[in-house]
């Protein structure tokens, strides 16, 4: 008779890893890189670079000296927190501010809390929207396309979201005019204004990169479907109240709402585990977003809402989860 060998649940085991799914978000992100390069040049190397440099090495002397650990820069973690944080930045923000940002998402967004799978909040976010308080006139200064061997010197202008924003507030309906046409915004051609964050140039870019993490299973529809669906409704209502409220497709393909929506509402660790709860996650960061573009003090507010919801995450988990089977019956 054969030995029987009881241990401890799990018993079923996936093939999926923690470094898998951290390098398949950075191959997800190879396209909207590359087109990052195509419109920014050394603009976007040299932010991009320093941004992943600095959350590696804030990562590992935060481990090994303050936490007394063995460093964890093998499991990815760290190289997706510095690609994001880039993907955040303009392309000419200085390497100094680049350095703020990647040791608060670090030293603050994540190691504070204990490391990978206890950060609250997307810590690329916290180093982003904390540099956005701190450092507005450097973050909101969005150069053009073209300028390849430019940086710090490069022009800049105006973007989609500014030209809503402002036709908002001065009631002439006429400066939405001015707005890219969608094959625009979804290709990020546009010549004349400026293209926001580096990883926010390009919406194709940005849906070839979800297609390749539902295909890999790395993350599900439930959140970027939600985010988008929620946006194309409430802002399509805006619009047809008043005109004044730029058109909904213009909504979805400007700014970093695909970026967010696909690669920062979906980060594991801070969104909710069921799909009951990443559609009402997903739905709440939608409306929030368009409620902060429209009559909130930033243009933009996708990294905001998600922050925001981020905090309602542990909520959610609680009231979605599934009931288990069987109960204690009362004597």
């Amino acid at each position: 008779m054969g030995k029987l060998i009881v241990s401890l649940s799990p018993h079923a085991h996936g093939t999926d890893s923690v470094e898998k799914n951290m390098f398949g978000v950075v191959i997800a992100l190879i396209p909207a890189i590359l087109v990052s390069f195509f419109y920014f040049g050394l603009g976007s190397v040299v932010v991009l670079l320093s941004s992943v440099a600095f959350c590696m090495f804030f990562e590992w002397a935060i481990t090994k000296y303050m936490l007394k650990r063995e460093p964890t820069l093998t499991d990815g973690s760290a190289i997706v927190t510095g690609l994001l944080l880039g993907m955040n930045l303009p392309s000419n923000l200085p390497v100094w501010i680049i350095i703020i940002g990647a040791l608060v998402a670090i030293g603050v967004g994540k190691m504070t809390f204990g490391g990978l799978g206890n950060n609250p909040f997307n810590p690329a976010l916290v180093g982003r929207c904390v540099l956005l308080v701190s450092f507005p006139a450097q973050m909101t200064s969005w150069p053009m396309a073209g300028q390849l061997t430019s940086y710090l010197d490069a022009q800049t202008g105006a973007t989609p979201l500014a030209i809503m924003k402002q036709a908002i507030k001065s009631g002439d309906v006429s400066i939405l005019d001015k707005l890219p046409s969608a094959t625009q915004l979804l290709l990020g051609s546009n010549p004349t204004l400026g293209l926001g964050t580096i990883g926010e140039v390009c919406a194709l870019a940005l849906l070839l990169g979800l297609a390749f993490l539902l295909w890999k299973k790395i993350i599900t529809w439930h959140i970027p479907v939600s985010i988008i669906a929620t946006v194309l409704v409430f802002s399509g209502l805006l619009h047809l109240v008043n005109p004044i409220y730029a058109n909904p497709l213009s909504e979805i393909l400007s700014g970093g709402l695909m970026l967010g929506a696909i690669f920062m509402a979906t980060d594991y660790v801070t969104s909710p585990m069921t799909h009951k709860g990443q559609l009402i996650y997903g739905i709440a960061i939608g409306f929030l977003t368009v409620v902060i573009r429209n009559w909130g003090s930033y243009p933009e507010g996708m990294s905001f809402a998600i922050l925001i919801m981020n905090a309602f995450t542990p909520i959610i988990n609680l009231s979605t989860k599934p009931k288990r089977f069987g109960e204690v019956m009362k004597k």
